[in-house]
């Protein structure tokens, strides 16, 4: 199963739910492309559902720091919600859970972002 991703607005936050396998080639150049498309409409509060992830790779993991970057580099936050437990310890034992703010309920994600 490759790499679907939706996109919707909750008040100011743009949440992408990702859903399949975030692997090398096609479904990380998707989550690129999703990411990228959303700054550049302005959106810099970005939340990615990852809770239908159900593999990552190495590449995927890359992508995910790569797009944190980006949105940063953009004056945003980037923020992750709902995470397997495949893809929780995968953050755990690259050390990448203290990079990202991760969070396991919706409604506080959101209300976790700065309002503009």
């Amino acid at each position: 199963m490759s790499m679907k991703a939706t996109v919707r607005q909750v008040d100011s936050v743009t949440v992408v739910d990702v859903s399949g396998r975030i692997t090398l080639g096609e479904s990380c150049k998707e989550l690129r492309d999703v990411i990228r498309g959303e700054l550049g409409k302005g959106h810099k509060n970005i939340l990615l559902n990852l809770a239908d992830v159900t593999y990552i790779d190495s590449s995927g993991i890359g992508e995910l720091v790569s797009a944190y970057t980006a949105v940063s580099n953009q004056g945003g936050k980037l923020k992750l919600l709902n995470l397997t437990k495949k893809v929780h310890d995968l953050l755990q034992i690259t050390k990448l859970y203290t990079v990202f703010d991760v969070h396991d309920d919706e409604a506080r994600a959101v209300s976790s972002f700065p309002t503009a």
